[in-house]
């Protein structure tokens, strides 16, 4: 059995919708997303501090999530209210908005995707730790780049 096909799917399947935190006093994180191919569709971001299911983020709670409109270069989100902590970044150009990730023969991502510290994708999504960053109590801008493979 191939293990390819399960873990790429990893990368992809959290970043349909995560949940929003509700905005309370804490961090503002910025966050450039650039090397975006063309401006179809939405990009989608989440940001959790959970390990465990990193990169999910839809239903874990204490997650942030957001989501605009694709730009061909860059776009810009922003998460408010974030408290001081561990957290790991996952992004995904939904270029169809049909609000998952596809893939070319079950296996290969067909759309952008992207990581916190350009954590790499090799057999599977990064670890958290790999793609994880500190937020303290002083607001934080970051870069990543989107990635495609196909």
């Amino acid at each position: 059995m191939n293990p390819v096909p399960a873990l790429i799917s990893l990368v992809f399947a959290p970043l349909l919708i995560a949940s929003t935190a509700p905005a309370q006093e804490g961090a503002t994180v910025t966050v450039m997303v650039t090397d975006l191919r063309n401006s179809k569709g939405v990009v989608r971001a989440c940001m959790t501090a959970d390990e465990t299911t990193f990169p999910r983020c839809r239903g874990v709670p204490g997650a942030y999530g957001a989501m605009a409109q694709a730009r061909e270069g860059s776009v810009t989100f922003t998460f408010s209210g974030v408290k001081p902590g561990h957290y790991a970044i996952a992004l995904l150009h939904d270029e169809n908005s049909n609000g998952k990730a596809d893939r070319a023969l079950g296996m290969m991502p067909k759309e952008g995707f992207g990581f916190s510290r350009d954590a790499k994708v090799r057999m599977g999504p990064p670890r958290f730790s790999d793609a994880a960053i500190d937020i303290g109590a002083q607001d934080r801008k970051l870069t990543i780049r989107m990635r495609y493979m196909l």
